[in-house]
């Protein structure tokens, strides 16, 4: 049987914690910043985690953790 391949692009896009949370960037923080308050964007800068009803989707593209 062959080997199970990573999905690339989740890999870049997410990172299992040790407790088993998956941890995610905020999007809206790459261009048109100008119309946006400062307030908005430190919190853009903060990194999020995956919704629990998600979670089934993402670690089936990260097969190797």
């Amino acid at each position: 049987m062959p080997k199970m391949k990573t999905k690339k692009s989740a890999a870049k896009r997410f990172k299992v914690l040790s407790s088993g949370k998956i941890k995610r960037s905020k999007c809206n923080k790459r261009h048109i910043l100008t119309k946006k308050d400062r307030a908005r964007k430190n919190k853009l800068k903060k990194s999020g985690f995956v919704h629990p009803s998600d979670v089934g989707l993402v670690t089936r593209c990260l097969p190797n953790g």
